[in-house]
């Protein structure tokens, strides 16, 4: 399950496997190994897609091609969408 959560000034995208209830992946706006490349993002916007592509390739990296998105009730839009999309961009399959 490939879940997202906002806040007012960071985006969080984790996978989480539901069978044993552990996250496998996590990649966010406060993590230290993305922090130089979202500096060069223009807006919230490209900062999500970033997130999203980020979590993408650390999946892919563990082996996890297709997820489930769980937008965890905020609409498809917006940031939430951004990163779906990024995570699409960076080869995961919803």
């Amino acid at each position: 399950r490939f879940t997202v959560y906002k806040s007012a000034k960071h985006i969080y995208a984790q996978i989480i496997d539901d069978t044993s209830g552990k996250t496998l992946v996590s990649a966010s706006t406060v993590a230290k190994d993305l922090r130089e490349e979202l500096k060069k993002a223009t807006s919230k916007m490209d900062v999500c897609k970033l997130v999203g592509v980020a979590a993408a390739k650390r999946a892919l990296e563990k082996n996890i091609k297709q997820v489930v998105y769980d937008r965890s009730g905020y609409l498809y839009h917006g940031r939430v969408k951004a990163v779906a999309e990024g995570a699409r961009e960076g080869g995961l399959k919803f």
